[in-house]
């Protein structure tokens, strides 16, 4: 509670900038450009199509933002393009191997292409990542608990 205070405080008097990065979960410190805010609220609204084009646009910008190579591979997995949300989330993974985002959805879609092998690496990799535990393991986790009952 005294951190979440002093943190609150900090951010008051600016002096730290705030980590902004979605839920994709890699520690970007800029301020994310427009396209970058337009792609995740079209994710936000099942309008894959036009996020693969924002964030297109937004690694154009910037080819290091792993959380936009997430989203990218995010928005095709959602389209069932398997290859292209490979590619993205290996690109992801390059700039940032410890991604919990992308390490979440590429167990996601090793999954949907009966890989669960390698969606089990990604459940390690994230067990390592997150000490104390985070949402995109207990995700992974429950995909691939449901993925086994079937």
């Amino acid at each position: 509670m005294l951190l979440r205070c002093a943190l609150s405080l900090l951010l008051a008097l600016g002096g730290v900038t705030p980590v902004i990065a979605g839920e994709a979960g890699s520690a970007s410190v800029q301020r994310p450009s427009v396209e970058y805010e337009q792609g995740v609220e079209a994710i936000t609204l099942a309008n894959y199509e036009k996020a693969i084009r924002l964030f297109d646009r937004v690694v154009d910008a910037e080819p290091d933002n792993a959380d936009a190579w997430n989203y990218i591979g995010f928005s095709q997995r959602k389209l069932f393009r398997f290859e292209e949300a490979l590619e993205a989330f290996q690109v992801a993974l390059r700039i940032d191997p410890d991604h919990r985002g992308a390490n979440e959805y590429l167990g996601e879609l090793y999954l949907q292409t009966d890989q669960l092998d390698k969606a089990r690496e990604r459940l390690s990799r994230l067990d390592r990542v997150c000490f104390f535990g985070c949402e995109e393991y207990d995700q992974l986790k429950s995909a691939i608990e449901l993925y086994e009952k079937r």
